[in-house]
C-alpha cells in the first residue's frame, strides 16, 4: 500500500459497474473514520450482485432474503478496523428508484451505511434506524461539499 487512500479498497464483482470519484469517496471515509474516532488498518467494499449477497446473507447470517448490503468486521471489537463491506448493484438500483433517487446518491447512502455499521451505528429499530437514517443524509450532504472543496483544490 503506497497511498494513503489505498486502505480502502473497491473490487467488483459485477460486470460493467464502476462508478466516478471514487478517489474522492475513499478520502471521505478516511475521513469519517478519523471523525468518529475509529482508527481504520483496510477496508475492502465488494461489489455484487444479488445472487451472491443472498448466498452470503444465508451462509453467515441464515437470513433468506435480498439485502443491498451485508459489513463483516474482520477485526476484533477495540482494535484498528479491519472489514469487508458487500454491496448489491442490482439492489441498490432497485432501491433508488423505489424512493425516486438517483443511482449514485442511492450508492453513496449504502457506501457510507456500510461504514457507518462499523462506526457502532445500528439500525435494527425504529429509533436506531432514524437515528442511521440522519447520520446517513449528514455524510451525503458532507460529502458533496468534500468534493466540490478537493475538486476546488485542483485547479
Amino acid at each position: 500500500m503506497n497511498k494513503s487512500t489505498d486502505i480502502i479498497e473497491f473490487h467488483y464483482l459485477v460486470k460493467d459497474f464502476s462508478f466516478s470519484h471514487r478517489y474522492a469517496c475513499k478520502l471521505f471515509l478516511q475521513q469519517l473514520f478519523k471523525k468518529e474516532k475509529l482508527p481504520l488498518v483496510s477496508l475492502r467494499y465488494i461489489f455484487c450482485d444479488d445472487e451472491y449477497l443472498l448466498a452470503i446473507n444465508r451462509q453467515f447470517l441464515q437470513h433468506d432474503y435480498y439485502t443491498d448490503i451485508i459489513s463483516f468486521p474482520l477485526s476484533a471489537p477495540g482494535e484498528p478496523l479491519e472489514g469487508e463491506v458487500y454491496i448489491s448493484i442490482p439492489r441498490v438500483q432497485e432501491n433508488a428508484l423505489a424512493v425516486g433517487e438517483r443511482f449514485t446518491r442511492e450508492l453513496h447512502r449504502v457506501l457510507f451505511h456500510g461504514a457507518l455499521h462499523f462506526c457502532g451505528y445500528k439500525d435494527k429499530n425504529a429509533a436506531q434506524q432514524k437515528a442511521m437514517r440522519a447520520k446517513e443524509e449528514e455524510c451525503l450532504e458532507a460529502y458533496v461539499v468534500f468534493r466540490k472543496k478537493l475538486n476546488a483544490g485542483r485547479k
